[in-house]
């Protein structure tokens, strides 16, 4: 091969010896570039029995309620990033109570970690990913305007679990056990 072959001609999807299933493989070394779903963290921050969410600034999704949530980063822990994207996004400080869901969305390659928190310090505003950032009432939360399947079920897993101790997590529905569902189909 030349010096000038690029990453992207060197590397093919094959079945490497000893794998059940295609993989990106160098084609010069054989290395395997393993593709693995991305671990997303996030909280459903509860304050006097209102939930705390963010009108997204950014793409997917832009102008639709979420919670405060994103991409896991190296070198920190579930919790540290469900804080950290709590502060980037609705610059607030959180508590976090425990795991609220486990939800897996293998139609995008992702896992969701998500936590039921509190208020650490009083006061949020919306971060440079948010356009606005308020707190709902059970009765006035946006359900048309909420950007993910997976923001649905977690504000009702949070309803659920109320405010005692946390049972084992919830997961995905049973209506979408894999999350393949897309969001226009699972309202």
């Amino acid at each position: 091969m030349s010096s000038d072959t690029t990453d992207s001609t060197r590397f093919v999807r094959r079945i490497p010896e000893g794998e059940d299933r295609e993989r990106l493989t160098c084609n010069d070394c054989g290395f395997i570039a393993y593709e693995n779903p991305k671990i997303v963290v996030g909280s459903v921050v509860d304050v006097a029995g209102q939930v705390l969410l963010c009108r997204r600034a950014i793409e997917p999704r832009r102008g639709f309620w979420t919670i405060p949530a994103g991409y896991m980063e190296l070198g920190e822990t579930v919790e540290e990033g469900a804080v950290r994207e709590a502060r980037e996004e609705a610059c607030a400080d959180l508590a976090l109570d425990g795991v609220l869901a486990i939800y897996s969305i293998a139609r995008i390659g992702q896992v969701q970690i998500l936590f039921r928190a509190r208020l650490a310090s009083p006061g949020f505003a919306a971060g440079p990913e948010s356009l606005e950032v308020r707190l709902f009432d059970w009765a006035d939360i946006p359900w048309d305007d909420l950007a993910f399947p997976s923001v649905h079920w977690v504000l009702r897993a949070w309803r659920e679990a109320g405010p005692g101790p946390l049972g084992a997590p919830r997961g995905n529905p049973p209506v979408d056990r894999r999350g393949t569902t897309p969001l226009e189909a699972a309202l």
